[in-house]
């Protein structure tokens, strides 16, 4: 397993160079030797004492788990602003989200399907009981069972040669961090003009708070999008098509 890269010092360094305030006044503030501060912001002290993490972490007023993993100086200001304010800004996809979910007779969660009639308000509606029992349920063989699947209309040739028009099988994913980079997941969006999207998505929430969305269509750019922006993730299971893929020969008849 790939060691995860570690931004302690570097952390350390730029908030405390953002205060506008020296090693030693730091180390005044803190109650430690301006040594041990110069030590943790050149990288020499590898694995700094709990007693320091925990000291440092309450005086910015930041998470002990964001200090250390992630790289503070390639998110946005504004939610650099909002974590030195003390406010708590996601940037692991770890929040509690609160997903709606209806059962069968058997009590087995039913996976429900996403007309393009009801793709419009899934957005606003994806998190109301109401709009999701009223969804169509369908079923199909082979898919993982006690999983909460559903299924998404695409639209356009971003993510050809998966045909215009298909329809995204797709598993909910509730721990952004656990997704794999390069996976292909339907997306829902917070703004913009479309709501669902399908895209084949880089994974740098631990980096950056980002997504790298590419689409398999050479023709499209890579979009960089916020993970603030992201509402739900779903992975991709499979799709349906009444198109048959782009490039397939026809058949001829036998003399």
């Amino acid at each position: 397993m790939d060691k995860q890269p570690l931004f302690w010092a570097a952390n350390l360094k730029l908030l405390r160079t953002r205060k506008k305030i020296s090693q030693q006044h730091l180390s005044d503030l803190l109650g430690l030797n301006r040594n041990k501060i110069t030590a943790q912001e050149s990288g020499k002290t590898r694995n700094p004492r709990m007693d320091d993490l925990v000291l440092i972490s309450s005086f910015f007023k930041i998470d002990i788990d964001l200090l250390v993993k992630t790289d503070l100086s390639q998110i946005p200001e504004t939610q650099l602003e909002e974590l030195e304010a003390g406010k708590h800004v996601d940037l692991s996809g770890r929040h509690i989200r609160i997903l709606p979910i209806t059962v069968d007779h058997s009590n087995e969660e039913n996976m429900e399907y996403v007309p393009a009639r009801a793709r419009a308000g899934y957005r606003s509606g994806f998190s109301d009981p109401e709009f999701i029992a009223g969804l169509p349920k369908f079923t199909l063989p082979d898919l993982p069972r006690g999983k909460t699947i559903r299924m998404f209309p695409i639209s356009g040739d971003s993510m050809a040669p998966i045909p215009d028009g298909s329809h995204i099988i797709a598993q909910y994913l509730q721990d952004w961090s656990h997704l794999k980079n390069n996976t292909a997941c339907v997306l829902i969006l917070k703004g913009g003009e479309e709501e669902i999207v399908f895209k084949v998505v880089g994974n740098h929430i631990k980096q950056n708070g980002t997504l790298a969305l590419h689409s398999l269509n050479s023709n499209y750019e890579t979009a960089i999008i916020n993970i603030e922006e992201v509402l739900e993730i779903w992975t991709f299971i499979g799709y349906i098509s009444k198109e048959m893929p782009v490039g397939a020969e026809s058949i001829k008849q036998k003399a």
